[in-house]
């Protein structure tokens, strides 16, 4: 079990987290910023297109919103 989770941990910090490691030595803090700012703008942009979508469906009125529609209700 030992050997999983020290996978794990290889995994994350000398594959996916390289990127920040990067950032940590280079100490910049623009670009360290610019990061965090292109990744936020991303999410956000991600959100609104989400909500976007489900007022699309909501406004269509496809939803069967009755107390039957579904049998855990």
């Amino acid at each position: 079990m030992r050997a999983f989770f020290e996978g794990i941990e290889d995994l994350f910090v000398n594959s996916l987290f390289w990127p920040f490691d990067f950032f940590r030595f280079m100490e910049n803090w623009w670009a360290s910023n610019a990061f965090n700012w292109l990744l936020a703008i991303i999410g956000f942009v991600a959100m609104i297109y989400w909500l976007l979508e489900l007022k699309k469906f909501n406004d269509a009125g496809e939803e069967d919103k009755s107390i039957t529609a579904h049998d855990y209700l």
